[in-house]
């Protein structure tokens, strides 16, 4: 099995989590899409939109979109599961999922793309734009800190594939220096201490560090 991808890609860190989380053996293939790497033939060839990552499986059977890989590879995969048995908390997952893809992610992206990105650019961030981000951040933090008021997971009684979703986009958050977006509500901010402690997402972090 391979992963092409790049350690500081939030959905390439999705796939090696759930890969860590089923102590699963692969290759990984980088892909310097700081470089423009994504945009080679041989890239694109795998992935149209020069996007990462790509799951390859020891037959050559490919495929792309990070959610999409993560459940494929929890349905596959030996190990423990990280799809709800129950058909409720399964559609739970799926709902937070869809949550954190529509209504937490974009406004982080927001947050990033000015405060992260566009100083790796040399360019002075909007800051209109980071508040945009702010405030859609803020309305779906507080719809997180509802429902963890009464469990430790965001979607079940244990760790699942809607928590992986989630935690790329928190750490750069705070990397960026917008944790208190997460601190501020201490349920949420348990929860992130509770899964930032995973030994899966240490060893992606860890990756991260090394290259």
């Amino acid at each position: 099995m391979k992963v092409y991808g790049h350690p500081g890609s939030t959905c390439t860190r999705k796939v090696l989590t759930t890969l860590a989380e089923k102590n699963h053996p692969f290759e990984f293939v980088t892909v310097d899409i700081m470089k423009g790497q994504g945009h080679s033939p041989e890239h694109l060839a795998r992935q149209p939109w020069g996007q990462v990552p790509v799951l390859e499986e020891d037959d050559g059977w490919q495929m792309i979109e990070s959610r999409a890989i993560i459940r494929h590879l929890d349905q596959t995969l030996p190990g423990a599961s990280l799809t709800p048995s129950s058909p409720r908390e399964r559609a739970r997952m799926d709902e937070w999922m869809s949550i954190e893809q529509s209504n937490f992610t974009p406004g982080v992206m927001k947050i990033l793309g000015q405060l992260m990105f566009a100083r790796w650019r040399g360019e002075e961030p909007q800051m209109s734009i980071v508040e945009d981000g702010r405030t859609a951040v803020r309305k779906a933090v507080a719809v997180m800190e509802r429902a963890l008021a009464d469990r430790e997971y965001i979607a079940a009684g244990s760790f699942s594939l809607a928590d992986i979703c989630f935690m790329p986009y928190v750490e750069y958050l705070f990397m960026c220096g917008e944790g208190g977006l997460i601190t501020e509500h201490p349920n949420t901010s348990a929860w992130w201490t509770r899964i930032s402690e995973r030994a899966s997402w240490q060893k992606v972090r860890a990756k991260l560090q090394a290259d």
